[in-house]
């Protein structure tokens, strides 16, 4: 699973995530992306499930990379413990995403399965999200 070699600080607040992101929102490497539409955290789990999911699509052929990575901590209390002492133990990592990032991106010969590819990665994944493509240059 992807998490931090080493962090400032074992535990993390809440935060929030108002308004749109405003980097890593455009195709860089790819022709195929998947790209956010809704706000959400995509757990360390979930992206593995996702790359995976395209890899065996596209039978290892064409690139995928990964855009997002998940460096913040979530802590969680065991079952049936009492109210108050202190804050739980970190049990997994998460991505914070805003819409319109870029997620994941994929680069294949073959259109039909590489948006196939993406759409099925976008099952694994917790919030809504919707494929782009890079436009075509004239030459």
């Amino acid at each position: 699973m992807l998490m931090p070699k080493k962090t400032k600080y074992r535990k993390m607040m809440k935060g929030n995530m108002k308004g749109t992101e405003t980097r890593g929102t455009t195709l860089e490497f790819g022709q195929y992306a998947l790209q956010a539409v809704e706000p959400g955290w995509i757990t360390s789990r979930q992206i593995e499930a996702a790359r995976r999911t395209m890899t065996r699509k596209i039978k290892r052929g064409g690139n995928v990379w990964i855009k997002i990575f998940p460096d913040k901590p979530i802590t969680a209390k065991p079952a049936e413990t009492r109210m108050g002492s202190g804050k739980g133990n970190v049990e997994y990592w998460v991505a914070v995403v805003k819409p319109n990032r870029i997620l994941f991106e994929l680069d294949y010969f073959n259109r039909e399965e590489a948006v196939e590819a993406l759409e099925l990665a976008a099952q694994k994944l917790p919030i809504k999200v919707k494929v782009v493509e890079k436009p075509r240059t004239q030459a």
